[in-house]
């Protein structure tokens, strides 16, 4: 049977670090491979892969992760434990009356932990959501990959998520910011069986050759790489 996981690939100077503070704060184990250290997902939501760069910090970043709340208080209590684990707040230009609040994991890299009652991500779990920059195009040919139906598709906006639901995984729209270089965060699809990368290219996908390795880009121009399962 064939089975595609998604994972958001990261760099960063700390693998270890960063990727222990986001298993303590989903609760999950991490694992060390040859590509980096990992919290690994499931059919429900990406796993978070970091792997060793001296690349700088740049923002904005390609994505960002959504961290769902059920009370005010449970929001607080998670802005809390991010602090306490190495978080910090970060201060992107969001205004006071926004109820999302914006933090830092020890990498740098932004995320949000939204207010309660946030009607797009309920029934998500607590990673609800990884933002991304990008155009329709692209929420379609990942709905695709994938083979997870969309479940936004609205003034350019898309969204789409597991069929046995979980995170969505959604894109903004225009305007995208230009690209420039190697993305710090990219995709990472992982799957069993024959034919994929045929596929995907069929998709609309391009091969590319980087740093020596041959890659995937998306309708963007965003590279991902693939893996086998």
């Amino acid at each position: 049977m064939l089975s595609r996981l998604l994972t958001v690939t990261s760099d960063a100077h700390d693998p270890a670090r960063v990727a222990r503070f986001w298993g303590a704060l989903l609760g999950q184990e991490v694992v060390e491979d040859s590509g980096g250290v990992l919290v690994p997902g499931d059919d429900r939501r990406p796993g978070l892969r970091f792997v060793p760069s001296q690349a700088r910090m740049a923002r904005p970043n390609l994505m960002h992760l959504h961290l769902t709340s059920t009370t005010d208080e449970d929001q607080q209590e998670t802005v809390a434990k991010v602090l306490a684990l190495g978080g910090s707040h970060l201060d992107v230009g969001q205004r006071p009356e926004e109820g999302h609040v914006v933090l830092a994991d020890p990498e740098g890299y932004e995320f949000d932990v939204i207010e309660a009652g946030n009607r797009f991500l309920a029934g998500t779990g607590f990673l609800g959501e990884v933002a991304c920059d990008g155009t329709r195009a692209v929420g379609l040919f990942w709905s695709e990959a994938l083979g997870w139906p969309l479940v936004w598709d609205e003034n350019e906006e898309t969204a789409i998520q597991s069929p046995h639901g979980g995170t969505k995984v959604s894109w903004g729209g225009p305007p995208v910011a230009p690209k420039t270089g190697r993305s710090r965060q990219r995709f990472e699809f992982t799957v069993t069986g024959d034919e994929e990368v045929e596929r995907l290219v069929a998709l609309g996908a391009k091969r590319l050759t980087l740093d020596g390795a041959e890659v995937l880009t998306d309708p963007d121009g965003n590279e991902f790489t693939v893996t086998a399962g």
